[in-house]
């Protein structure tokens, strides 16, 4: 089967009303748009058709640190309280499901790698459940800091957002274990300080522009953003796939948003996005032009985590993490070579670099059931073929 074939057939069998596909391998590169933007819907699908990356937004915002470290503005190394004077002195829970006010010292200061390897000591726990009711989470959900699901939106702005994040002590000691999506929120907030601009700007400046991203970013035109396609996921309550657009409707995309999301933000294109992957699977050039130094993309692209991190991490198996992005660490079919690179977005998005065999596979919809349906994995497979 081939992959235009199965996944027209996951269309027509009603998982998702529609996808765009590009697999790439040097300068052949074939996207394939199926179906259409809604359940019901007449808008079909098109290649230039722009979806809410969710945590895809990740690995951009990982390479826009290290092109901000090769500036001398950042230092992987550096605690983070320089530029993020509110987080100086933050305590350390002593039992992560204990009160708030039973807390240790840090053993050191959090550092920015520790932010871009989600080692910062804070983050999305999921034992024995995703966000347990322990009184850390019930307190951050108070704030309100939004620091799991993108949907709904924080209300702060990013120097009210991190000044009422330093009101919470650390689930952990920094270093200690890999918890996710906290680091690149911190870490965006970071990154606009160092550089004295808005992350939006920062991004555009630094990495779209260069990159010749021009659809995306944190928020879109208005006649743009009221293409974005319809957002489903099979909700617990009733077990049926669900239309929840109306919870971050598409007008909301029109207009800049209070807290760029460095965990989530990002609007972008299968052409864009390829732009971005294939700049890193060149090692750090586009276009003749390099905006990455090649010892960069390695630290970005290398596994960066103990064996013990990775065991309790929850990452899928045979995977590890880099700087905002998952690397396998051991042979994983269809490659027989570990180093294969990427990651997802919760709203059904995927995103895969293959450096073994010069192969970047890029899958968008906008159901979030896509990621836990088996629909991945099958991409994968057959963009390998």
């Amino acid at each position: 089967m081939t992959l235009h074939e199965a996944m027209t057939a996951r269309v027509e069998r009603g998982e998702f009303p529609g996808i765009v596909t590009l697999v790439a391998r040097g300068d052949d590169v074939r996207v394939d748009a199926i179906g259409t933007t809604a359940f019901g819907g007449d808008v079909p699908m098109r290649r230039d058709t722009v979806f809410r990356m969710a945590s895809m937004t990740k690995p951009v915002l990982a390479v826009a640190a290290m092109i901000l470290v090769e500036d001398g503005l950042i230092d992987l190394e550096e605690p983070v309280h320089r530029l993020l004077p509110e987080l100086a002195g933050q305590r350390v829970l002593a039992r992560i499901d204990g009160p708030l006010d039973e807390t240790v010292p840090a053993v050191r200061p959090v550092t920015i790698d520790d932010l871009l390897t989600f080692r910062m000591g804070f983050g999305m726990l999921n034992s024995p459940a995703l966000d347990p009711p322990f009184p850390i989470v019930a307190a951050s959900d108070a704030l309100p800091l939004a620091l799991s699901e993108p949907d709904p939106r924080t209300p702060l702005d990013p120097d009210e957002w991190i000044r009422r994040f330093a009101t919470l002590p650390l689930m952990c000691q920094p270093g200690e274990r890999w918890l996710y999506n906290t680091g690149t929120l911190v870490l965006g907030v970071l990154l606009a300080r160092a550089a004295g601009r808005p992350l939006g700007d920062v991004l555009r400046e630094r990495l779209f522009d260069p990159l010749g991203m021009t659809g995306t970013g944190f928020w879109l035109p208005a006649e743009r953003a009221a293409q974005l396609p319809a957002h489903y996921m099979t909700v617990s309550e009733t077990g049926e796939l669900t239309d929840l657009t109306a919870t971050t409707p598409p007008e909301v995309w029109s207009h800049p948003p209070v807290f760029p999301s460095g965990s989530a933000g990002l609007v972008s294109t299968a052409d864009d996005f390829h732009a971005f992957a294939r700049m890193l699977l060149r090692r750090g050039v586009h276009g003749g032009t390099r905006l990455l130094s090649e010892q960069s993309v390695e630290l970005m692209t290398t596994n960066r985590l103990t064996p013990e991190q990775i065991a309790t991490a929850g990452l899928q198996e045979g995977y590890g993490w880099g700087f905002g992005m998952a690397v396998t660490v051991a042979p994983d079919p269809p490659t027989a070579a570990p180093g294969r690179y990427g990651w997802f977005g919760g709203y059904g998005t995927h995103w895969f670099n293959d450096p073994h065999e010069g192969l970047i596979g890029i899958a968008l919809t906008q159901v979030s059931d896509f990621m836990w349906s088996g629909a991945t994995e099958e991409f994968r497979e057959l963009a390998y073929g």
